[in-house]
């Protein structure tokens, strides 16, 4: 099939890697430029490079909608639009120009999860599985009717890592499924309960800080759910930053006051707000400008709360 690519990073790596190994014909890749900010480079991996290697033309914009983009695009003649992390809005103008339209590559479960940082959001909230959508790109951003998805469970001690790298192989079959499907006109697609759908914004700052009057288990989740290369859940202590890498359920029951730090014979515990055990203990943290180092390490002969 005649495709015309837009996609960046891992995502779009892997997808764009998949079409172009099945012989699809590929007559240009659209990408994002490259970033500075380091949130957008955690898997980093250049679609621009491996479209130049592949000798297949290249446009790089923020957003795909201009005048001049549509009439590259119309003068190719695609037979499709593939997207897989493409960031931003494309107008349904712009699918219009290719005879089967557009499909989008969304990691999450749809309708519930669209938007940004989907894999995070799902480990933070405790649920228990996710997954990989290809829906059609319509005038709402994933929104648009589901052609297949691919359900990819999360297991309690899951960090958002151990997810991604689960659900990043189905980016390259469900694209491939779905160019097959297309093609032999066997596609069928199914509208979204849009009465069901959730969509989140990127994280930042504010969902990284750990609030210790939330229970233990919610804490759990969100530092699994910011697992490296994401930047750590992370709190205060003595006035340093601490990023908490790795965590678990204390295997007791303690309790006390939220963000008191205790050293026990299980290592060091600290206290979360009820309901359920107040007790996590902490593994792995990383002090300000410093390595990973064992919880047991930095906190040896401390005491305290965490800020």
């Amino acid at each position: 099939m005649r495709i015309v690519f837009f996609g960046f990073q891992r995502w779009g790596t892997e997808t764009l890697g998949a079409l172009l190994a099945n012989g699809h014909d590929v007559p240009l890749v659209v990408t994002h430029p490259p970033s500075r900010n380091p949130a957008d480079n955690l898997w980093a991996a250049s679609v621009a490079d491996l479209a130049a290697a592949a000798g297949i033309p290249l446009v790089e914009c923020r957003h795909a909608n201009s005048p001049a983009l549509a009439e590259q695009l119309a003068a190719l003649e695609p037979e499709l639009l593939v997207l897989s992390n493409w960031r931003t809005w494309l107008s349904p103008k712009v699918c219009a120009l290719a005879r089967h339209g557009g499909i989008n590559l969304h990691d999450a479960l749809l309708p519930r999860y669209g938007g940004f940082a989907p894999i995070n959001w799902a480990v933070a909230n405790g649920e228990t599985q996710t997954g990989v959508t290809v829906h059609r790109v319509d005038d709402e951003l994933d929104l648009g009717d589901i052609l297949l998805q691919e359900v990819v469970p999360i297991l309690p001690q899951d960090t958002a890592t151990d997810v991604f790298q689960r659900t990043l192989p189905l980016f390259s079959s469900l694209a491939l499924a779905a160019v097959d499907a297309l093609a032999r006109g066997s596609a069928q697609f199914t509208p979204q309960d849009r009465s069901q759908a959730t969509f989140f914004h990127k994280r930042g700052e504010r969902e990284m800080r750990i609030d210790w009057s939330l229970p233990a288990r919610d804490i759990h989740n969100l530092i699994r759910a910011q697992s490296p290369p994401y930047p750590g859940a992370f709190s205060h202590f003595h006035g340093q930053r601490i990023e908490l890498l790795e965590a678990a359920p204390a295997p007791r029951d303690y309790r006390g006051t939220p963000g008191r730090l205790l050293g026990t014979p299980d290592g060091v515990v600290a206290l979360c707000g009820p309901p359920g055990p107040q007790g996590l203990l902490i593994e792995t943290v990383a002090p300000e400008q410093s390595e990973p180092m064992p919880a047991s390490q930095f906190f040896a002969g401390c005491s305290g709360y965490f800020d």
